[in-house]
């Protein structure tokens, strides 16, 4: 297996979700000048590929579509030519049988042929390249620098994001959303958009798992205010979220599914 088990992002993951789970209950405004970029360096086509043949021999994810961690282990799955079979979760009305093997509640849940069951993201996005890491997805992900990234996006990060986007649900607390806002560029974005302006990649001259893990975070919070995002001067990240939002990868990720239904909904190859 290339690399190993990033443990505090993993720990970050289930606090901060079993913090949410619990709460069911200012950056620069200048002009966006992403247009003076060049455009984005697109990554590279998705190696995804579906065997129908055998579904005993396929893994099952369930999955909810926009859930970021679900998608960041969809992107990888894939990216890894990893085959599996999706089970498109309803929220309100969730499978007994993911109940059953994963009583927590909350997805992505991989359960493997043999039985083994992951329920964790970067557990799912660890065994997606840990027979075939050619290009180094996962081995480049074990540096000082991304590790670091990364717990700060599974950490303050996330707490941010989730107050910003969800203020209802934190009540309770004092803190202005646009605070949390403002910490969440602070904390990550910002560092994001200085790392980007040196390498196109979190990964360096192409993607590692670091992108696939942090996209579908700073996509969720650019959509929460699309107008006060885009004038926000971070150009080099905005031309980094677009080309990723354009990519097959993604593309092929956010495939609508019919729900509560097992189902192989992907193509054969990009």
């Amino acid at each position: 297996m290339a690399g190993h088990r990033i443990q505090p992002s993993v720990q970050e993951e289930q606090k901060q979700r079993a913090t949410a789970r619990a709460a069911r209950g200012k950056a620069p405004h200048r002009r966006d000048t992403v247009h003076r970029c060049a455009a984005a360096t697109r990554p590279p086509p998705c190696r995804a590929a579906v065997d129908v043949t055998d579904p005993a021999s396929r893994p099952l994810l369930y999955s909810y579509r926009r859930c970021p961690y679900a998608m960041r282990a969809r992107m990888a799955l894939l990216q890894a030519g990893r085959r599996f079979d999706v089970f498109e979760i309803i929220l309100r009305d969730k499978p007994a049988a993911m109940l059953a093997i994963s009583p927590k509640g909350t997805v992505p849940v991989l359960q493997l042929p043999d039985g083994e069951v992951l329920e964790e993201s970067w557990d799912i996005m660890r065994w997606a390249w840990s027979e075939h890491d050619p290009d180094g997805w996962w081995s480049r992900v074990q540096t000082p620098e991304n590790l670091a990234l990364l717990g700060i996006n599974d950490g303050a990060f996330k707490r941010h994001l989730d107050r910003y986007k969800y203020p209802d649900r934190y009540a309770g607390e004092t803190t202005p959303r646009e605070v949390h806002r403002a910490e969440a560029v602070a904390c990550l974005l910002a560092p994001l958009e200085a790392r980007l302006q040196r390498q196109p990649y979190l990964g360096g001259a192409t993607p590692c798992a670091t992108d696939l893990a942090i996209f579908p975070f700073v996509r969720q919070f650019a959509g929460v205010e699309p107008a006060w995002f885009s004038e926000v001067e971070m150009p080099t990240l905005k031309a980094w979220l677009q080309g990723w939002l354009d990519s097959g990868l993604f593309g092929l990720c956010m495939t609508k599914l019919v729900p509560q239904v097992k189902q192989v909904p992907l193509k054969s190859r990009l």
